[in-house]
Parts: structure tokens; sequence; C-alpha cells
């Protein structure tokens, strides 16, 4: 349906959508920390981090490769499993304040114990430990997919799997990669991807955020993977999208980060509405929320406003996230539960 046969939302509806019961499939761990977490941090461990924040105290950054840089830059001063289980209260209070009631983080043991298998179980076991108690204040269910760093090469990657494979369960349920998209092929981390399938973990990689179409393809073909980070640049090739749609790979996007970073100009002119109606899965997620300055409810809001989803399209947009989310069948059943009975 085009979007100007819709009925346009009024404020009311908008707010009502916004106070749903979300699930997030694509949030970075570390990109969901707040500045203010970073800054006390940094003080507390005498670092000065001064350049990587704005005068109003939020994160600064040119563009996407020099944001990699000033993301690693805050990550740098997370360097215990405390630090990171104090992270990890900090970020799911956060998303639980929006309404999120099931989210799957990104991990990466190269920050959480620099690839070794023994500290990587204690940052492990910090981290789980956080958000289980955050589950119990809040109501939010946490899940994590170990990460590999595109742009720290196939060998580094191989290490993150290794790390995955040793502690796979239903707790830690993926795999997947992140990082600088330009840097080598999908294919290079075959060997990675390989190994984490073969522990049971589900696969998602970013793919055709910056790269076109057929990233999108490679990261389907050569890894195999159920769902794509991103995604977005399938669109300019319709026989991937169809190809996504038929082959029911998820889509995590993230629209108000391909916006703020200048993937696409304006959230009018962004692929995500074209893409659902053309038969994708498409699901809803903030990326790093505030080195993006969003939120869920920012991004409920902005995508009611412009292409005029009520609140059964988001609601339906949630059981899809759910239908692909990486946890067992027990967590999904009682996530769904949350979010058919607002």
């Amino acid at each position: 349906m085009k979007i100007e046969d819709r009925e346009p939302l009024d404020d009311e509806a908008i707010d009502a959508i916004t106070r749903l019961p979300k699930a997030e499939l694509h949030l970075h761990f570390e990109g969901g920390a707040p500045p203010g977490f970073i800054r006390d941090l940094a003080k507390k461990k005498k670092v000065d981090l001064s350049k990587i924040f704005n005068a109003d105290g939020s994160y600064a950054y040119r563009d996407f490769v020099h944001f990699l840089s000033v993301y690693e830059a805050a990550t740098s001063v997370l360097q215990t499993p405390e630090d990171f289980a104090r992270l990890c209260t900090a970020v799911l209070e956060q998303s639980a304040e929006n309404g999120v009631v099931y989210s799957e983080t990104f991990l990466s043991p190269d920050f959480c114990g620099g690839g070794d298998v023994v500290a990587w179980r204690e940052y492990l076991h910090a981290i789980r430990e956080a958000a289980e108690a955050a589950e119990r204040a809040h109501g939010i269910t946490l899940r994590g997919i170990v990460t590999c760093i595109r742009h720290f090469g196939p060998d580094q990657a191989r290490t993150a799997a290794r790390c995955a494979a040793e502690t796979a369960d239903d707790w830690l349920c993926g795999f997947g990669m992140a990082g600088d998209e330009n840097m080598g092929k999908q294919k290079d981390f075959s060997y990675s991807f390989d190994m984490a399938r073969e522990a049971g973990l589900k696969l998602t990689s970013h793919a055709g955020e910056w790269r076109g179409p057929q990233e999108v393809r490679e990261a389907v073909e050569d890894l195999g993977v159920a769902r794509i980070g991103h995604g977005v640049r399938a669109i300019g090739d319709l026989a991937t999208v169809d190809m996504l749609a038929e082959q029911e790979i998820t889509l995590e996007v993230c629209p108000g980060s391909n916006v703020f970073l200048g993937v696409f100009p304006s959230l009018d002119k962004h692929p995500i509405d074209q893409l659902r109606e053309r038969g994708v899965k498409v699901t809803v997620s903030t990326d790093d929320p505030p080195f993006f300055h969003t939120t869920m409810r920012k991004e409920y809001a902005a995508l009611a406003k412009t292409f005029r989803w009520d609140a059964q399209t988001f609601t339906e947009l949630n059981r899809t996230a759910m239908s692909a989310a990486f946890c067992d069948a027990e967590t999904r059943d009682a996530v769904l539960k949350k979010i058919d009975n607002p």
C-alpha cells in the first residue's frame, strides 16, 4: 500500500505506539553506553577522553570511520568484568525505559578480555549476572551474540569464534560480524562462521550498510546467515530484495542510525517501508543509540509519522523480531505474551 493511501496518525496514536512493548535485535553493547557513564569511568581511571566528546557532553566524530575510532576509545576505559557489569545495568535500564522487553546485544571478546577464553568467561559471567538482575528489576530479557570485528581481520575473528564456541548456550545464542564493512570480503570470515555454526550458534552479519546489494548476497551465500545487520542497500537490486524475501532472511534495520550517518539523506528516503512492502522481514533497532542520538521510542515515533505505520504494524514488526530472535522457544513464547498483551 502506498504511504499516501494510509491514514495519517495523530499525536495520541503516535504516543501510544511509542509505549508498545518492543523487541530489539541489533544493539552494540558498548555502543549503548551513555556518554556520562564513559566520562565518569574515564575520570575515575584518570584517562583523558576529552577529544571524543562535544561541548554538550555527547560523543564527537566526523564520519563512520572516525566513529569506529571514537567507539574503540570509549571502550578502552571498560577494563574489568565489573566495568562491563555496570555497563550492562546502564544499557538495560535505558532500554527498559524505552519499553524494550527483549534485546539481543553484540558482545566482542576483543573488548572483553582481549580474546583470552578464560578472561572472556569472567567478563561474560559478570554481564550475565547484571542482565539477570535487570530482568528481575525491569522485566527486560537480554541475550548475547558474540561478534568478531571485521577490520581486525580474519585471524582475530577466529579467536572470537573460538570464545563463542566454548561458551555457547541458551544465553549466548548467536555469532556475527560488525566493524568496517569496506574491509575485505564476507567469505574471508567463513572459517569463523563455520566454527560458530558447528557449536550450534545462529548467525548474523553486518552487510549492505555501506556496500551495495552484492555484499548482502555474499553474507547469505558465503556465510549462511539467517539475519543481516542493516541490509538496506539491497534495495539497489530488486532481485536481491526478492532473494531476501524468498529465503526469509530477516533484516535488523536501524533507520535512525542510517540517516544520522548519511547512508540515506532523510527518513522518508529510507527503504524500510519499500522492503517491507516487497515481503522482506524487517525489524527495528537503534544500533548505537547514544552515538546516534536515538532511542527505540524515537525510532517508533519517527517511523509512525513518516510511513503512517499503525500500532498493529509495529506489533507485527515485534512478532517478526521474535520469530527471528536467536533465543530458545521458551524465552520466545514468554516475550511474545508481553508483545501481544501490552
